[in-house]
């Protein structure tokens, strides 16, 4: 299979740092052009399990503007800039929970939007962590700090408990990644 060709890109809206919206001109590989294909721009973001040292999940019970209710929540964030994403996502564990880990998995990289872009999500396990600080997160929302249990969790992401995508996404990776590694040894 071939790739389709950008030919020419033009901003539409530039909102923010958060969100610019372009138009592009796209080749597809059977010479077809199509001249207005809208796609969007948003900074890419990190998602991480943190797995503590007793084996328990460390993760939040939040508020997000687009979502109805409660959720829970790994830790995330935005990668700054020219940051390297594991860098990024060292740096957000430390931030909003006080916490470091030993070790670090890569879960994958992710397309937000295969067809429209959005930024790219880097998903990781962090294990053997444990609170070496006081949580410093400047995030808008309310959240509630939660400890809990692998069977726990597996039944919150089945029961929709975790409401945002890259979410669910990262903690079926990172569930699945913990059961593998125990198959082995």
């Amino acid at each position: 299979m071939q790739t389709w060709k950008t030919l020419k890109r033009r901003p539409i809206l530039k909102y923010s740092k958060y969100l610019t919206v372009e138009e592009h001109d796209v080749e597809l590989p059977d010479g077809q052009r199509i001249k207005d294909w809208p796609w969007l721009v948003t900074p890419d973001f990190i998602n991480v399990v943190i797995v503590d040292e007793q084996g328990l999940f460390v993760l939040f019970r939040q508020v997000k503007y687009a979502v109805e209710g409660t959720s829970l929540a790994p830790v995330g964030g935005y990668i700054e800039p020219g940051e390297d994403p594991l860098l990024a996502a060292k740096r957000e564990v430390l931030e909003e929970t006080g916490y470091e880990a030993p070790n670090w998995v890569s879960l994958g990289q992710y397309a937000v939007d295969g067809n429209r872009g959005a930024g790219t999500a880097y998903a990781y396990l962090a294990t053997g962590a444990k609170q070496v600080a006081q949580p410093d997160a400047d995030d808008l929302e309310e959240q509630e700090f939660l400890l809990m249990s692998r069977d726990d969790v597996r039944t919150a992401l089945l029961t929709g408990e975790f409401k945002v995508i890259p979410w669910s996404n990262v903690l079926a990776l990172a569930l699945l990644q913990l059961q593998t590694t125990e198959n082995r040894t």
